[in-house]
């Protein structure tokens, strides 16, 4: 399915409403699969509160255009989550803005490629810190209110290196599998609380980031970027498409509906045939 096609089922899912009146904390999500997702649950009637290290200005400035094209509310918090202390102040800020937190989107991360033998201990800690144990905090923060509540919905945003690896990748495969351990372990404990918790396992998504790798691989190369984009596809998927942000933000969606409240502890793949090898 093409983006344009994708970014029309969202819109099909997404218009009906069916999470007016409910809040939602992404993390990360000032750009890329984050802000899609933001963008797709603000489509659908949520509240939000956005998180990432851009500025409290521009910040603020995004999740005003969010909630002034979609008739919702939205806040901006700038922190970074691989600090403990500000997990906890960024789930204390978006209580005390709506009063409470009925879905956590934990999308925030870090990359780093290097050799297991030459991977420096420092940036090790920082990719488990920012990819696993935020979402552990964040987790540990929400949990409460959602019981008292009997509603909730946890997504986590695992990567396909969630469920395979790549070498060069260490930090990131070893977070990734393990924030899919963490989804199944708190879906199993909140199984009838009213609260679900679920992964989403993307492959190769066309974000502002990936476009810049690919313009950076062409001109290195010597190559198109058309040409640059199908050799990356190919080095890991058999379908040799990009999923669309917007098709990531409405499985978010479907996963936060009534429609899926039995759906829980799913690691999902939307990675183009890439886990299937």
């Amino acid at each position: 399915m093409g983006s344009v096609a994708s970014a029309r089922a969202a819109a099909q899912l997404t218009r009906s409403g069916a999470l007016r009146g409910r809040v939602a904390l992404v993390t990360g999500s000032t750009r890329g699969i984050g802000e899609g997702i933001a963008a797709s649950l603000a489509k659908a009637g949520c509240d939000l509160v956005l998180n990432g290290r851009m500025p409290s200005e521009l910040g603020s400035t995004l999740a005003r255009e969010l909630a002034n094209a979609h008739g919702v509310d939205a806040a901006y918090c700038e922190a970074d989550l691989g600090r403990a202390d500000n997990v906890g102040a960024l789930a204390r800020f978006a209580e005390d803005k709506f009063g409470r937190i009925d879905i956590l989107v934990n999308n925030a991360g870090v990359q780093h490629v290097c050799p297991v033998a030459r991977f420096p201990d420092e940036r090790w800690e920082e990719v488990l810190s920012l990819n696993l144990s935020a979402a552990f905090r964040a987790t540990k923060a929400v949990l409460g209110g959602m019981r008292a509540r009997g509603w909730g919905r946890i997504i986590n945003v695992a990567s396909v290196h969630g469920l395979v690896a790549s070498e060069h990748k260490s930090a990131y495969v070893a977070a990734k599998h393990g924030l899919v351990g963490l989804t199944k372990v708190v879906a199993i404990e909140t199984a009838n609380d009213g609260i679900t918790c679920n992964a989403i396992c993307p492959g190769w998504v066309r974000t502002e980031l990936l476009q810049r790798q690919l313009d950076t691989r062409a001109c290195s190369q010597g190559i198109t970027v058309d040409e640059a984009a199908m050799a990356l596809l190919r080095s890991k998927q058999p379908m040799h498409q990009f999923s669309a942000v917007e098709s990531i933000g409405a499985l978010a969606v479907f996963l936060c509906s009534d429609i899926a409240r039995t759906m829980t502890g799913a690691a999902i793949s939307m990675d183009g045939g890439w886990a299937a090898i």
